[in-house]
């Protein structure tokens, strides 16, 4: 068993900011679980015991659907570089649509994108870190523009039509709350 905190160090910190992707962990009541790796420049440490997390529109829109059921999220950051370690936040998030009051200002911290479809607001419970010695070593190479591109593209009504679409469910049927 990994080493457990009430709370990110600086250290930790440190660390989650030199990594170019994390992976997020949710699950409904019933259902399957869902491990999710994000990238880009979509998450932001703001305190010791809280992070705020852009997600962007994508093929599935799990977390907000898991999240609805059951307030628990997992976030994970793996050191792909020299130093091998496995770091885990557990938590509970609020879930923020475009259409919430909160939204814009914490958005406003991120690129401009028609593709930004939630923000998560995670509170963070207990942090725990781990050797990561089987983790392979990974070299970074840049981020994809794929998705950014994508959401230019479909430009604002067509991210919308795409949500109403593919967004309001999860793949076990749950509602996402996307257009509520």
């Amino acid at each position: 068993m990994g080493t457990q905190y009430p709370e990110l160090s600086d250290a930790h910190i440190g660390f989650i900011q030199k990594q170019h992707i994390f992976f997020v962990g949710s699950a409904a009541r019933d259902g399957r679980v869902n491990i999710s790796p994000k990238g880009m420049d979509s998450l932001r440490v703001i305190s010791p015991n809280r992070i705020v997390w852009r997600n962007m529109t994508g093929s599935g829109n799990e977390t907000a659907g898991h999240l609805a059921d059951i307030n628990r999220i997992t976030l994970m950051w793996c050191g792909f570089e020299k130093t091998p370690m496995i770091l885990r936040a557990y938590g509970t998030a609020k879930t923020l649509h475009p259409r919430d009051s909160d939204f814009e200002a914490l958005n406003a911290d991120f690129a401009s994108s028609p593709g930004a479809r939630q923000i998560y607001d995670v509170t963070i419970e207990m942090v725990q870190k781990s050797c990561g010695y089987a983790v392979p070593f990974m070299d970074y190479t840049g981020d994809r523009d794929v998705l950014l591109n994508w959401a230019e593209n479909k430009g604002e009504d067509g991210v919308k039509t795409y949500w109403e679409e593919r967004n309001q469910h999860t793949i076990d049927g749950k509602p996402t709350g996307i257009l509520s």
